[in-house]
């Protein structure tokens, strides 16, 4: 199983879409590089996810909560938590996450490995994330072994699935051993915030090509725009109009990644009427020009080409 560069597709209700390993072996091995992480939205899904940061320093916000992260550190999420990774600036960047269904290290639910380790880290409400650094032993161990686990599926050494799922089962046993005391779970209050954002992301990304206001996005979840705006800044500590710039930049990156189009097409393509005021945002959320950013994606993608041409057979 190969490791792979991380691209994200999400659903309606923000949901992504991609598919981590296969049904036999549920787990996946990304890293991503200073553009690819960008290109992940707010998103949710149903596996686990650890991350850890190897270069450069990163952005990390679970459901309202962020830090950034520099090399040697990391953070366990849990399912169905909605989260964002991203980066300021251009310095170099490499980031591990391994993306798994609680399935692989927990068996079948009626498995003392689900039942006194795994589900009650599902139900915490005190580890819907936990911040790792290398300082504190047992996060590094934990570490450690999610690491083992990623460069045994780059590798594939014989039993190379075993390997990935010890370090794995490991990263799940210290979670479990240190999970802090019982705390109240999440307030209705914070459950329906959360319910009431995901609705909105998701008419935002149905219609980010088109004309978007507060109130059609508070129309979306049947709430008022004061409300809207204090979910938003609740949930992911951010205005609704400055996520709704983020995602359009976000996707016109993807589109002239790609190689899709004219610069002005997907400027228009992505929401934005005016091309002044289209290369402005993209400079200033990306740090280049729409067609600076073009023209480097084009060389890394000739440089991939020539690499794989380059690479000798058997």
């Amino acid at each position: 199983m190969a490791l792979s560069l991380c691209e994200s597709a999400i659903d309606r209700q923000s949901r992504e879409l991609a598919r981590h390993g296969t049904a036999p072996f549920p787990l996946a091995c990304y890293w991503h590089d200073g553009q690819s992480v960008n290109m992940v939205p707010w998103h949710w899904h149903d596996e686990l996810e650890v991350v850890l940061v190897w270069e450069g320093k990163v952005f990390v916000s679970v459901e309202g909560e962020s830090r950034q992260l520099g090399v040697g550190e990391g953070c366990f999420i849990t399912a169905g938590a909605l989260h964002r990774i991203w980066q300021e600036g251009e310095a170099d960047v490499e980031v591990h996450s391994l993306v798994f269904h609680p399935r692989l290290v927990g068996g079948s639910v009626e498995s003392v490995f689900w039942q006194g380790y795994l589900q009650p880290l599902l139900d915490s409400a005190a580890n819907r994330c936990v911040w790792l650094e290398a300082g504190v032993p047992w996060q590094g161990e934990a570490m450690e072994a999610v690491e083992s686990a990623w460069r045994s599926c780059g590798e594939e050494p014989p039993g190379f699935e075993f390997l990935a799922r010890e370090g794995l089962s490991r990263l799940i046993f210290l979670l479990s051993a240190h999970r802090p005391a019982a705390r109240e779970g999440p307030s209705e209050k914070a459950l329906r915030d959360g319910e009431r954002t995901k609705r909105m992301l998701r008419h935002i990304q149905e219609h980010y090509g088109e004309e978007l206001s507060v109130a059609k996005i508070a129309g979306s979840a049947a709430v008022s725009e004061s409300e809207c705006l204090r979910c938003f800044r609740s949930v992911i500590g951010v205005t609704p109009m400055q996520y709704v710039k983020q995602f359009r930049v976000e996707r016109a990156a993807e589109l002239l990644a790609s190689g899709e189009g004219r610069i002005s097409d997907v400027g228009a393509r992505c929401g934005f009427q005016e091309m002044s005021y289209f290369a402005r945002t993209f400079r200033e959320l990306k740090g280049r020009t729409p067609s600076r950013y073009q023209a480097e994606a084009r060389a890394f993608r000739k440089n991939l080409s020539d690499d794989a041409s380059d690479t000798p057979e058997g």
